[in-house]
């Protein structure tokens, strides 16, 4: 089982989008695929039309109350099931603080499920908290969207310096640029300016009307646009994640 989290320090980034439509293109190549929403915004399950099925389940599921397995849903999609999130999910911090051994809660509560699945993808909530080092030991590779812009950039920096100050691999972080515009010179002297930097995938998402639509949609980009440059962008990406992760 392979888990991939989909990270930034920054919101606004476009995690979930990347989240959602990278689980729904690994089902859709035969992997038995999870979609874990850790952000209480809620927005992976919102995409799937999936709630949680009780009050504050997703703490309940940080604070070990709940098994992970009791709490997956199918989205509607082959190989694909989804863990839903709600506000509760907003004091995983303090949950996972208040728990002996928390460090590794997150890897635990995978560790009852490793069988079932062949890809697990965490959507991340933006912060570098408790609760992200969780993630980040949990997982085998974080995957992290970046806007090219100063910004942005600047937090795919400061999470490796994260990183390496705290003894964590560092070459387990591969960004990739998202709502690229092509109508931007910024954008245009950044990707190139981090076009041969090892830790930043070739491919990039630009920014499209068709993943916008997601929102009305409520569904992944290939569902209702298949043909479209974002669904093949989102292709693209895939197969690069692919060949570094799953090979």
């Amino acid at each position: 089982m392979t888990v991939l989290a989909i990270y930034n320090l920054k919101g606004g980034v476009g995690k979930t989008a990347a989240a959602v439509n990278l689980a729904y293109i690994s089902a859709a190549e035969g992997n038995r695929t999870l979609l874990w929403d850790l952000d209480p915004q809620g927005a992976a399950g919102f995409y799937f039309q999936v709630e949680t099925g009780g009050k504050n389940e997703a703490r309940k599921v940080l604070s070990n109350e709940v098994e992970l397995s009791n709490v997956i849903q199918e989205s509607g999609y082959e190989n694909l099931d989804v863990i839903p999130s709600d506000l509760s999910a907003r004091n995983g911090d303090v949950v996972i603080a208040e728990l002996k051994q928390g460090k590794r809660r997150i890897k635990s509560a995978l560790g009852g499920i490793k069988n079932k699945y062949d890809v697990v993808i965490l959507d991340c909530p933006p912060g570098l908290s408790v609760l992200h080092d969780n993630i980040f030991a949990a997982a085998d590779w974080v995957l992290m969207p970046n806007i090219p812009t100063t910004l942005s950039v600047r937090s795919f920096e400061t999470t490796i310096e994260h990183f390496r100050e705290n003894g964590l691999p560092e070459e387990k972080v591969k960004a990739f640029f998202n709502m690229v515009d092509h109508r931007k010179n910024l954008h245009h002297e950044i990707v190139n300016q981090f076009h041969r930097n090892k830790s930043f995938f070739k491919n990039y998402i630009p920014y499209l009307s068709d993943v916008e639509k997601m929102g009305q949609q409520l569904a992944p980009v290939e569902t209702y646009a298949p043909s479209s440059y974002a669904a093949q962008s989102f292709r693209d990406l895939w197969k690069e994640v692919r060949k570094v992760s799953l090979s």
